[in-house]
């Protein structure tokens, strides 16, 4: 079993961030939630190990508090 990374681990992560902020422009609530469900989705099965997607899970429902 894998764990969930929680430091900082993406190269670039401010032209990242730009990609996500970027995508959002024009786009009305309900867009954004439906991509944002894609992105999550297409990234679930990149990850592809159960383990750490309930640890992602319950971290990112952790922070939501």
């Amino acid at each position: 079993m894998s764990d969930l990374i929680t430091t900082p681990n993406i190269s670039n992560a401010d032209d990242f961030y730009e990609l996500l902020t970027q995508m959002t422009i024009d786009k009305s609530e309900d867009e954004v939630a439906a991509i944002n469900a894609r992105l999550i989705l297409l990234l679930s099965n990149h990850i592809g190990d159960l383990a750490v997607l309930e640890q992602a899970i319950n971290a990112a429902a952790n922070k939501a508090k």
